[in-house]
């Protein structure tokens, strides 16, 4: 019985060891360490090349998902105004509202429409490809050429521009997203005249007509040269406060508002700012 015992016990242990030897085998086939330790390495650098190499250009992409908003916007107050047209029509035809109120309905939603044409010739443009730089905050004034349309306009825009120190083609560039150089443009917000000014804002700065040309183009240079020395030069946050108001930039710690709509009125104006620039 000893000796059964005695030759039991290598059996035991042998068997024991060959257990160890099969799970350390394929322990260390399956391991990730069994890899060379210069393999980490050049496998990060590989993926760092291969993301920087693919990563697109963000400014680019920025500026038309802003495109694609600002349409999305437009398109829905259009949808909008053409329902309340249809009805002012009607009602125009019963006698209800005036040929004045009637004209009015006509303009705004004309308006509108004007404005999602613009912001698809802007996304046209921006599918283009581009070789222009972004826009320092703090470029000097522009001498490059532009026009209105209209030699008054254009005069009154350099005449104020120069009078108030702003520079003309930034005037050039609000007045062309708020208004698209119409007399008579209306939003459904209130805001009227070639550079929007609200019923406040007008009066603010002596403007008693909105729809006068110099006085639309007097108190929006004036509105705007006030808010470039609120906010320290920085035409990203005076474009912020001619849309969003100054109080909204100073509510929300002397940024650019959250809100769609403003944040897209003044990266599209920086956008043609800027190419000018350029």
């Amino acid at each position: 019985m000893n000796i059964l015992v005695f030759l039991g016990k290598p059996a035991i242990l042998l068997g024991i060891l060959t257990v160890i030897w099969i799970f350390r085998g394929s322990a260390s086939a399956q391991s990730p360490s069994a890899a060379p330790s210069s393999a980490a390495p050049e496998s990060s650098s590989s993926l760092q090349t291969s993301a920087q190499a693919t990563t697109p250009d963000k400014s680019a992409d920025d500026l038309k998902a802003s495109l694609g908003k600002l349409s999305a916007l437009h398109q829905d107050q259009g949808a909008k105004l053409e329902k309340q047209n249809e009805q002012a029509k009607q009602l125009f035809k019963d006698g209800l509202i005036s040929r004045v109120e009637m004209e009015k309905s006509d303009q705004a939603l004309a308006d509108a429409r004007a404005k999602i044409e613009e912001v698809a010739k802007q996304i046209a443009a921006a599918n283009k490809p581009s070789t222009a730089p972004a826009i320092a905050l703090d470029a000097p004034p522009s001498n490059q050429a532009w026009s209105t349309g209209n030699a008054r306009i254009d005069g009154l825009i350099r005449s104020y521009g120069n009078q108030y120190g702003v520079d003309p083609y930034l005037i050039f560039c609000l007045m062309s997203q708020e208004s698209k150089f119409s007399l008579r443009a209306t939003s459904p917000k209130g805001a009227g005249g070639l550079m929007q000014l609200m019923p406040d804002t007008a009066a603010r700065y002596g403007v008693t007509n909105r729809y006068d040309v110099a006085q639309s183009i007097m108190g929006g240079t004036r509105y705007l040269k006030d808010l470039l020395k609120m906010f320290n030069g920085r035409i990203d946050l005076a474009l912020a406060g001619y849309n969003a108001g100054e109080g909204a930039v100073i509510k929300y710690g002397y940024t650019i508002p959250p809100y769609d709509e403003t944040r897209n009125y003044v990266r599209l104006i920086i956008q043609r700012y800027g190419k000018k620039q350029a």
